[in-house]
């Protein structure tokens, strides 16, 4: 965790004279690539931010130390899903949610509540029984 933290801080620090350099070849006449560049080192200074945090509250990890082994991190890693066709509606829902920006509004329309009937199917896809919606 101190790695990522400190990899997400340099990342942030990086972008804050770029912010500069940018608006000093632009001349300040062009604001959008600016703001692209400071959202770049907020999110990265944020996201080192929450690492930072979080590793005080957790013990060492496995990564940080300089004797670890590779064999101390396995272990069981998640629950996936292997046979589910939500990641599937989700990712052509999103495409036509992107045709319809590009091409007519109308279609956002119609896949807006696309996306948002394959996001909860793939968030509830195991709700089953007592807890079933």
């Amino acid at each position: 965790m101190k790695t990522s933290a400190k990899l997400f801080l340099y990342l942030g620090l990086f972008y804050v004279p770029l912010i500069f350099i940018y608006g000093h070849f632009t001349e300040w006449s062009e604001p959008v690539g600016a703001v692209g560049l400071a959202l770049s080192a907020g999110f990265g200074l944020m996201i080192a931010g929450y690492f930072a945090m979080t590793d005080r509250k957790m013990d060492l990890d496995p990564s940080d130390k300089p004797e670890g082994e590779i064999n101390e991190v396995s272990g069981e890693v998640g629950f996936f899903s292997p046979y589910s066709w939500w990641p599937l509606w989700l990712a052509a829902s999103i495409s036509l949610l992107a045709l319809g920006l590009a091409v007519g509004w109308w279609i956002v329309f119609v896949a807006a509540p696309l996306v948002a009937l394959a996001v909860v199917g793939w968030v509830f896809e195991y709700f089953s029984g007592e807890h079933a919606i």
